[in-house]
Order: C-alpha cells, then structure tokens, then sequence
C-alpha cells in the first residue's frame, strides 16, 4: 500500500476586508431624511406644580379664591374650593371648551389678581383632552375690538393637578 501525502498548505493570515459601501449608502439616505424630519417633530414641555397639601411643604398663604376644575366622563364642574360654581356638560360627546373658557374669564375678571388654578382629573380621562382643558385654563383667545384677529389673555398659568374627588 502506497502511501498517500498529504500536502498541508499553509494559509497566509491575510487581513479580512470589511465591506461597508452597503452601509454608507444606508447612512448617505438615512441621515439627510431624519435630520428633515427632526424639524417637524416639536416638543413642549408644560410645568405643573403638585397641589400643596399633596406636596408635602409647609402650608403657604393661600389666596382668596381657590380655583379648581374638575374634569369627570361626562362634564366639567368649576370649584371656587368651597362648593361647585358653575357645571359644563358634554356637546355632542365632547366637552365644552369654549363654555369653560368663557366662565373661567368670567371667573378672571372677577378676581384679576388670582394665577393658580387646580385641575382635578379622573383617571379615565385620555391625555389630549387634559392637554386641550390645561390650555383652556391657562390662556383665552379673545376677539379684537376692531373685530379682526384675535388676542391671547392669560388667566391662570399656575395650574397644578390631581385625581377627581
């Protein structure tokens, strides 16, 4: 029996090309898109303060009038802290921001000096509707007199929130 050689071929450590034009080419089209897109995506960061008693703190001077709206399924109740004032029932399974803007201006024209409100939410209450009540409190638009355009009226910019009695 013959024997057979076996021929070893040694391998030259040759270093391994990295091919990453695939990859280039993702980066050449992805980055121009998100650095495009980034300029529409805008986001605003709104600052609440806790109700004092939730807080913790010492006991501050209160004002006069202590302003809460209480935000349930189906309507809307404006509290001056003692008892309920006025109550805004759903439009067509909405809630009535324009009638809560207009007693909450009401409630500003009586009481100029006053700037913190509490906003007392239910817990099924979806975020938006929290979003477009907290901007309803916080600011009015109000027709010019010249009856063309509308001007901003800030009413109560201090707003705190809570969970609904």
């Amino acid at each position: 029996m013959a024997r057979k050689s076996r021929h070893h071929y040694r391998r030259e450590d040759q270093a391994a090309e990295l091919d990453i034009t695939t990859f280039l080419n993702l980066m050449v089209v992805l980055i121009p898109f998100l650095l495009v897109s980034a300029v529409f995506s805008r986001i605003s960061i709104q600052e609440l303060n806790l109700p004092t008693e939730a807080a913790g703190g010492a006991k501050l001077e209160r004002p006069q009038l202590s302003i809460e709206v209480i935000v349930r399924k189906e309507l809307i109740q404006i509290s001056d802290g003692e008892k309920i004032t006025a109550t805004i029932r759903n439009v067509a399974n909405d809630y009535n921001i324009k009638e809560l803007s207009r007693q909450l201006q009401e409630l500003k024209d009586k009481n100029p000096e006053t700037k913190e409100a509490t906003l007392l939410v239910e817990p099924d209450i979806d975020y938006e509707t929290l979003i477009h009540i907290m901007d309803a409190v916080k600011v009015v638009e109000v027709k010019k007199a010249d009856g063309v355009g509308f001007d901003r009226k800030v009413l109560f910019p201090q707003i705190s929130v809570g969970d609904a009695p």
